[in-house]
């Protein structure tokens, strides 16, 4: 297992260095002037101009500037916004609690859907069962989650008036009234993002069931005596989880990057909705910074996953 980290890591760091240098010139070579909201500016004299640019190292040429950006990252400085003068840093930490609750809540309810639902639809196949659960899947991520958002604010806000449609960033919980207002606020996006991860979800789980209810094990375990429970909860779900772990592994790093569309409908301020407004405004070092974290995050929840197939299945080997 220690010889098998070691050559995952040796693998990860070049992928991630060859990574930040493919959105570092990207993003560099785009269209927009990271200062045009300055050269708009009646007050700003190109001179000032000039200057602030070479303050913020405009002028040297791509390479040092990656360099520098590169090595400045490895020791947790993601530089200063260009639109708004705090650090990069400040303006992400900012918006994680946000996105975090919004978008961490809606995952783990679907979890929590999802895997009943879908072992449930893995037992009753063909039935009437299996067929609403299916048609309620096939429905939540066939329907794009922008439009579930709007559908939800027109019958829930609009019509019913029952929940806020704009979720209130300047919102302080000091009571329980407080604390029951945060909840309304966030059950909409809430349910828009639970109800199209838990289609996702549930139809993994419902394949990876289904195909191993036809192997010769679990024929076995039921010749033994087993209970229905106990052949499920000690064989099949440990086997069907191996493919489940890969996607739940990639899905996780995007609940700390937020949710871009849904954060957008809802005006939820999590880090989704910064990343949109930073690639608007061309602030280059918050884009470089929220994208290179989710590619971090992406290369580290393969490597657990990874390590999770060791856990589930006995039968793999790492070398």
């Amino acid at each position: 297992m220690g010889s098998y980290l070691l050559k995952r890591i040796l693998i990860a760091i070049p992928t991630l260095i060859a990574i930040s240098m493919v959105i570092y010139l990207v993003l560099a070579l785009a269209p927009g002037d990271p200062l045009g909201e300055l050269a708009n500016s009646p007050s700003i004299t190109p001179e000032i101009r000039e200057n602030i640019r070479r303050v913020l190292g405009l002028d040297q040429p791509i390479h040092i500037r990656y360099v520098k950006w590169a090595t400045a990252f490895i020791t947790g400085n993601m530089g200063y916004s260009f639109v708004n003068p705090v650090q990069v840093s400040q303006l992400i930490l900012q918006r994680l609690p946000t996105t975090l609750w919004v978008v961490g809540s809606a995952y783990l309810v679907s979890v929590l859907i999802a895997f009943p639902l879908g072992i449930l639809s893995a037992l009753k196949r063909h039935s009437w069962l299996d067929n609403l659960i299916t048609t309620f899947a096939f429905a939540g991520f066939s329907i794009p989650p922008f439009f579930t958002g709007l559908i939800f604010i027109i019958f829930f806000s609009v019509w019913l008036g029952w929940l806020p449609s704009i979720y209130d960033s300047t919102l302080v919980i000091t009571d329980l009234g407080g604390f029951v207002t945060q909840a309304k606020q966030s059950i909409l996006p809430i349910a828009v993002l639970a109800l199209f991860q838990t289609a996702v979800l549930m139809r993994y789980i419902r394949a990876a069931v289904i195909e191993q209810l036809n192997m010769d094990y679990v024929r076995t375990a039921y010749a033994k005596g087993l209970s229905g429970w106990q052949v499920m909860t000690r064989h099949i779900l440990r086997n069907a989880l191996v493919p489940v772990v890969t996607l739940i592994a990639l899905d996780v790093p995007a609940v700390f990057t937020g949710a871009l569309v849904t954060e957008q409908v809802f005006r939820v301020p999590g880090i989704g909705s910064l990343l949109i407004d930073s690639i608007v405004r061309s602030d280059t070092p918050v884009v470089m910074a929220i994208t290179f974290i989710y590619a971090i995050l992406i290369v580290l929840f393969n490597l657990l996953a990874d390590i999770l197939y060791g856990v589930l299945d006995p039968r793999i080997r790492y070398s």
